[in-house]
């Protein structure tokens, strides 16, 4: 193995700390009503998963960010929650908004219904 590829991210961790990280935000952002220590026990358990990676800490944040606005309220204060913790765990500032535009289009993505049966090329039934 190389020292560059031991450098690289792999890709499929990431995913998969992308989702534990996702997982642990939600559960200690509730609905978005935390009190102070609240606040700082969710943002020590996302520190503490995270390691030295704010990068996957500013996806987990924008994604929610993102993918929040457009629904109801509590979804928007559920979303602020978790981008609010993520940022106390140390989310990379400068890379939110980037993921934020990421969780609009996939908001947006889940708008648009599938295709009805069959009318995808290599699909017919026949």
């Amino acid at each position: 193995m190389s020292a560059a590829s031991r450098d690289r991210p792999d890709p499929a961790a990431d995913r998969l700390l992308v989702a534990r990280l996702s997982g642990i935000a939600q559960r200690h952002a509730r609905w978005g009503a935390m009190d102070e220590a609240q606040k700082a026990e969710g943002a020590a358990a996302l520190r503490e998963v995270a390691g030295d990676r704010p990068d996957l800490l500013a996806q987990v944040a924008g994604i929610m960010l993102g993918t929040a606005e457009g629904k109801g309220p509590e979804y928007q204060a559920r979303g602020q929650a978790v981008g609010e913790l993520c940022r106390l765990a140390g989310a990379d500032q400068e890379v939110i908004a980037g993921w934020i535009e990421v969780g609009r289009e996939r908001r947006a993505a889940t708008r648009h219904p599938p295709p009805p049966p069959g009318t995808l090329r290599g699909t017919s039934r026949s």
